[in-house]
């Protein structure tokens, strides 16, 4: 047998054969008309058995980007059911109503739930339903199914997790009422119940059907594991698949698990209830490997395991696993910061390490043509950004060199991959590396470069990827005229000190850490003291640890909880005053109040100074050069990573 061959065995799903255990369960991506398509047929394409096509609404109550409520949806779904076809990947459509996470923006008609609860995503107290209006609802999947159904897909994935309607019915918590539809085990789940027999009645054994549970819900005095497994044995006999999920809103960073969580950190509370599903089962959950795929379902932990980010990321990654090329499969850093991150802060899926994710209809996910005439293209500086310029500057055929002046490559990610619970990181550089060595990229380590050498080089095009450092100025930015007293003192040191960067700390406690940027920094830096037994007190002058991060619930969530439950003390809203020898004072912002802090370590955590040094140079010798990277003052992975890809592609 050849490696992962398991995986690529074909499963029965009700009337459906799914050609492999690799699946997609459904995720948002906000999407439409033909971004929708592409995106689902690259990774067909790939060689993905089944993906799912995003939660929709089947009532206009639940407000969603695809319809199910109306006829309308059915020639966009007999258009996608077309391109997925000559693949072999089956399409399946996850239907569900949002209850009290509907979110409310502007004027809108009346929120409905299970019960009076106030959602933290929905933003105002629903109304419950009465018998007409559950009627109603159920209704509405039945007929949304029998769309599913006319348009041409294979599937429907009922979603009873995640906090929304059904799962409101469902959990002890949220479920305060006291009709036929509550107080019981069996009045809970009456309404699931009514859903799955009506969508039976209206569409029978034409298409698959399954349902989405949770395994943990994370409500307090919610759906743990053991009440579950009970959940899944009574709806398994009604039902083609049982497919697990983890979370819900009032746990935010629990739905899409972070690299803050172990690889496989929903498999736990899936042994609970997977013995008691006879129907195949569906996981996921920071499974980022073909190989950890391949083990839980040659373990009898599942039947098909769902890769949602590894396969955003890769969309070949089925493919390549086939070739026996899973080296080239490009890594999951299971940031967030670029799938949901994105998604809840701009409306718009994204990729750290793919730039092509959800715009498949206009970027392939690598350069498809090859240089007409190829050049002589010099990269300076190997961080991400460097990297990505010379790995797509090679893929078309280019003659790349690339000078870095530190002994490694990586930059700022091979720094960010040494703290705590940022190790996936490393992944991305240990590919970056492999990739720019497959493809004959030369490297000149330890190899700064000023005007004169990159003009006695005489490249055809030059890219700039620099990169940033730590200021040394003690410049904050709400006051930007001066230094903070004692700055330069010698138990103050940037972040990087922490990670084997520069003059190393003496640690001695207690500490505070400035927090200035709002990014993964400081958070980091109190992650590293707090591991030396240290007292440590994170100052910012944001709100939370990690504001500026895109969406932080899903970012940083893990990260602050577990910061607070080690110990750690959190002081927002404020600036530095002065540095003294055993304390720091701190000032809140336009008034004249002043705290004293003790410390005899203070780690700062700030705005980088772009290295443009090498930019300036060039322009007035009057060579040109293109930037990418924290060069321009960004100092984020995913633009250095887009950045450098633009320039590579385009060079």
């Amino acid at each position: 047998m050849a490696l992962y061959d398991n995986l690529f065995q074909p499963i029965a799903v009700g009337p459906v054969t799914i050609p492999n255990r690799v699946v997609r369960s459904a995720h948002g991506t906000l999407l439409t008309g033909e971004r929708l398509i592409a995106y689902h047929e690259a990774r067909a394409a790939g060689g993905v058995g089944m993906s799912t096509l995003e939660a929709s609404g089947v009532h206009p109550t639940s407000p969603s980007a695809l319809p199910l409520w109306s006829d309308d949806i059915l020639p966009f779904y007999r258009e996608i059911a077309g391109r997925m076809r000559p693949h072999g990947m089956k399409l399946f459509q996850q239907l569900y109503h949002s209850g009290a996470g509907t979110p409310t923006f502007g004027a809108r008609d009346e929120i409905w739930s299970a019960s009076a609860l106030l959602n933290p995503m929905g933003g105002a107290v629903p109304r419950v339903m009465n018998q007409a209006m559950i009627d109603e609802v159920v209704e509405g999947f039945a007929k949304a199914a029998r769309r599913v159904r006319d348009g041409g897909l294979d599937g429907i994935d009922i979603h009873a997790s995640s906090g929304y309607l059904i799962h409101e019915f469902l959990s002890p918590a949220l479920n305060r009422r006291e009709d036929g539809y509550g107080g019981s085990f069996d009045n809970r789940l009456r309404f699931l119940r009514e859903v799955i027999a009506a969508i039976r009645a209206e569409v029978g054994h034409d298409i698959a059907v399954g349902v989405r549970l949770p395994n943990h819900d994370h409500v307090p005095g919610g759906i743990e594991p053991a009440l579950a497994a009970r959940i899944a044995a009574a709806i398994d006999p009604l039902v083609d698949y049982v497919s697990l999920h983890m979370g819900s809103y009032w746990r935010f960073h629990k739905l899409i698990a972070l690299a803050d969580d172990p690889l496989g950190v929903e498999m736990p509370a899936n042994a609970v209830i997977t013995p008691a599903c006879t129907m195949p089962t569906i996981v996921v959950g920071r499974i980022m490997t073909l190989d950890h795929a391949s083990a839980l379902v040659a373990n009898g932990e599942a039947d098909m395991v769902s890769m949602v980010r590894a396969l955003i990321a890769d969309p070949q990654l089925v493919a390549k696993g086939r070739r026996a090329e899973e080296h080239l499969i490009r890594p999951c850093i299971g940031t967030n910061l670029g799938c949901v991150g994105q998604l809840m802060t701009r409306g718009v899926l994204s990729c750290v390490v793919n730039p092509a994710a959800a715009r498949e209809d206009h970027m392939p996910f690598e350069p498809e043509t090859s240089a007409t005439s190829p050049l002589h293209v010099l990269v300076v500086g190997g961080g991400p950004a460097g990297m990505e310029a010379a790995r797509n500057a090679g893929l078309r055929g280019h003659r790349v060199e690339l000078h870095e002046a530190g002994r490694k490559l990586g930059g700022q990610a091979r720094l960010a991959a040494s703290a705590p619970h940022r190790a996936d990181i490393g992944q991305l550089v240990r590919w970056q590396e492999a990739e720019l060595e497959r493809l004959g990229v030369t490297v000149h380590l330890e190899s700064p470069l000023d005007g004169a050498a990159v003009a006695a080089i005489g490249a055809d095009r030059v890219v700039l990827c620099t990169g940033s450092v730590p200021r040394d100025d003690g410049c904050q930015v709400y006051a930007p005229a001066d230094s903070v007293p004692g700055h330069d003192a010698s138990h103050v040191h940037d972040a990087w000190a922490l990670f084997g960067v520069g003059r190393p700390p003496e640690l001695k406690g207690p500490a505070v850490v400035f927090d200035d940027a709002g990014t993964f920094e400081a958070i980091s830096a109190a992650d590293a003291l707090l591991a030396t037994g240290l007292d440590v007190t994170l100052v910012s002058r944001f709100d939370k640890p990690g504001e500026t991060l895109p969406f932080p619930p899903v970012t940083t969530g893990a990260a602050r909880e577990r910061l607070m439950q080690a110990g750690m003390t959190f002081v927002g809203g404020r600036h530095l005053v002065t540095i003294g020898k055993d304390s720091v004072e701190i000032g809140v912002p336009h008034t004249s109040r002043v705290d004293s802090l003790p410390a005899r370590l203070v780690i700062l955590a700030g705005v980088n100074r772009p290295m443009r040094d090498l930019a300036d140079e060039l322009d007035a010798m009057g060579i040109a050069y293109s930037t990418a990277g924290d060069m321009l003052g960004r100092s984020d992975l995913l633009s250095a990573i887009h950045g450098g890809a633009e320039l590579g592609r385009t060079v």
